[in-house]
């Protein structure tokens, strides 16, 4: 076995990776940009070696420099984890001529599935049923349109050398494909040194479906069963669970079948994970593999009970799997929810900045359920527009789908993120969806049931009192303590009425507070009552509460007459006043925002890449004005209506925070 294995990679899946490297009693080494000289991943490792500037291109995936930190420090081995390099042939012939294993596949594999035109037709002269698309090289965007048009519109726009979403473009007619195309290019450039691209026909209302394999290199082959991954948003998987409600023993005995026959087809050896496309007929076609380590990976580990990383290094040491196919049992539900550093309020744009706070819930195992968090951040730390937007993977296991979910919302109402913006409530909001929770999703699910973008949600009566019951008690705690502060007038004491008025989401309640040493009777103005205990004191940011013995999770911020409160993807503002403050209070002007229609703010902090129109010219709807990158996508602003430019403030190259004036209109 090795001694010492170097990490080509950063953030989570470095750390994920060094954790199972010293549970084998194998060194490591992190390798690390500018960007990332604090980061978690370096902090933990054994060994730690500097190879450039933030940007990728300048650090991560140039070969030179990562071959020269395996030289410095001895390697044996490198696990590439999933991007950068991962993929990348010219990579893994480096470490072979250097003497150094590559915990993936060989070459001849990663050459033939992990670039998608080869794989698409090798997967064809197998007889594996594929999506219609072009598999030659696209030369500019004018043969990407005329291209397109000869497979029908909608298409898919790919990166050839892609993977996580980058470089990966829907066009639904002539405009689109030529924009698209370009796009498409650039980023793939950008993330992995390669812009080739290919067009295939986008198949809609479908589900995404993969099946992990693992092979070792005597020959022996195995499929780990599937994931369920149609939860995406532009590409981007966001929510991932295994097994998929939606698979029948026979359709995944036959998906897997056909993945192990396509591993051994290029003898591969690794983990490694065939994806499909599966219809509302269970019929499924091969759309990729991907050669390496999926971040969505553990879920599967949690099902089977395999770490998958110990298997890929125990593969690129020689051993032969320890198990067969029928070993491999399902056990339970998994389910994995991405953390990622972007705004859902403003049509998930990318988040940078320092997190303030960073308290993800505890991880634990038992035989009833599981937490797990697989992260790269730290509280303190710094979330850099160079790189990829995720920062966690919250997965949670049970016995079952339904409780595997509620274990899931538990840990994402616990889950306390500050300083940045962060899609923890759509992703609880995604957990209450009835599309979610009945299984019957596809991946057009977030722009089909969030068509407007997120906005936040609107919680149903009885959470509401819920959260209005747990509010008055909380406020009450609070009063106490106000009442008791020190330095207060003699012969003067503050009592603490019962009576108050809890108003949150347009809605008012009059309630009555009746508290005792175990906690708080909460009555409403129609008779009901709830009994609130828990544990929560003032200053405290989780507020762990049981409502009528049925727990809630809160998290807590103070405000001006109240709190702010966020649960199950509500961001709250709860005001508990006397009754005669709620009479005053509902006699306020409501404050105005101001207007901004005249301007077109920078939504993310991000580079202008190019600014498509000047001063003076007539703008119209739906037209370019310009192009903003932010961890490592190309995103372009269009104009929301008619109108004239009178002033641009910003060039190419520049770089602008978030609501800086790009340019202003008449």
């Amino acid at each position: 076995m090795f001694k010492k294995i170097l990490i080509a990679n950063r953030g989570e899946i470095a750390c994920r990776v060094i954790k199972t490297a010293r549970k084998m009693g194998i060194k490591t080494v992190a390798i690390y940009s500018d960007a990332d000289r604090n980061a978690l991943h370096v902090k933990m490792a054994d060994e730690a070696v500097h190879i450039g500037p933030a940007p990728a291109n300048q650090s991560y995936i140039v070969i030179e420099k990562v071959m020269d930190a395996i030289r410095q420090t001895g390697a044996e081995a490198v696990h590439p984890g999933y991007g950068f390099l991962s993929e990348n042939p010219k990579f893994a012939e480096a470490l072979k001529a250097e003497g150094v294993a590559f915990i993936g596949p060989p070459v001849g594999a990663i050459e033939a599935m992990g670039d998608k035109i080869t794989s698409k037709k090798l997967a064809q002269e197998a007889g594996v049923s594929t999506v219609p698309g072009y598999m030659g090289l696209i030369e500019d965007a004018e043969d990407a349109v005329k291209i397109s048009n000869q497979v029908g519109y909608p298409v898919m726009i790919k990166a050839s050398a892609g993977g996580g979403g980058k470089g990966m473009r829907i066009a639904w007619n002539d405009a689109e494909a030529r924009e698209g195309f370009q796009s498409s290019k650039n980023e793939a450039a950008n993330s992995f040194g390669d812009d080739r691209i290919f067009i295939e026909k986008f198949v809609t209302q479908p589900r995404h479906i993969e099946i992990q394999v693992l092979a070792d290199t005597h020959g022996n082959a195995v499929y780990l069963h599937e994931r369920e991954c149609s939860i995406q948003r532009r590409n981007q998987k966001v929510v991932e669970e295994a097994p998929s409600p939606f698979l029948d023993e026979a359709t995944r005995k036959a998906m897997g079948d056909q993945a192990v026959a396509l591993a051994q087809a290029v003898d591969y050896a690794s983990a490694g994970t065939v994806e499909f496309i599966v219809d509302g007929e269970r019929n499924f076609y091969f759309l990729e593999m991907n050669t390496r380590l999926q971040v969505e990976h553990p879920v599967t580990e949690l099902i089977t009970g395999v770490d998958l990383v110990e298997q890929m290094i125990r593969v690129a040491a020689g051993e032969k799997l320890s198990f067969v196919q029928d070993d491999l049992k399902i056990n339970g539900w998994a389910i994995e929810n991405r953390l990622y550093a972007e705004d859902p309020y403003r049509g998930f744009l990318p988040s940078i900045g320092r997190l303030t706070r960073y308290r993800p819930p505890e991880e634990h195992a038992d035989a009833y359920s599981a937490v797990r968090n697989d992260t790269g951040v730290f509280e303190g730390g710094e979330i850099s527009m160079y790189y990829d937007p995720m920062i966690a993977k919250l997965c949670t296991w049970a016995p079952t789908r339904e409780q595997a979910i509620e274990e899931m919302r538990v840990a994402l109402d616990s889950f306390e993120v500050e300083g940045i913006g962060h899609n923890l409530p759509f992703l609880s909001a995604v957990m209450d969806h009835p599309k979610f929770t009945s299984g019957d999703m596809t991946t057009a699910f977030i722009e089909e049931e969030y068509p407007e973008g997120f906005e936040g949600v609107t919680l149903p009566e009885a959470d509401l009192q819920r959260i209005a019951a747990a509010a008055a008690a909380m406020n009450r705690v609070a009063e106490i303590r106000r009442a008791r502060v020190s330095g207060r007038l003699d012969n003067h004491e503050r009592h603490v009425g019962e009576k108050w008025n809890v108003a949150l989401q347009d809605v008012h309640y009059d309630v009555v507070v009746s508290a005792d040493p175990k906690g708080a009777t909460v009555t409403f103005d129609d008779g009901a009552s709830l009994r609130v205990s828990g544990k929560w004191t003032p200053g405290d940011a989780l507020a762990r509460m049981s409502v009528d013995d049925t727990p809630l999770v809160l998290k807590v911020g103070k405000i001006s007459g109240g709190f702010r409160i966020r649960s199950r993807g509500a961001d709250l503002k709860v005001h508990v006043r006397t009754p005669r403050q709620a009479e005053l209070a509902r006699l306020m002007p409501v404050k105005l925002p101001p207007d901004t229609s005249k301007l077109l703010l920078c939504p993310m902090p991000g580079l202008i890449v190019k600014v498509d129109v000047e001063v003076g010219q007539e703008v119209q709807e739906g037209q370019s004005l310009c192009t903003v990158e932010a961890m490592k996508m190309e995103n372009i602003l269009r104009a929301e209506k008619k109108a004239i430019v009178t002033k641009i403030n910003t060039a190419a190259g520049e770089n602008l925070a978030v609501d800086d004036i790009i340019m202003e209109f008449e």
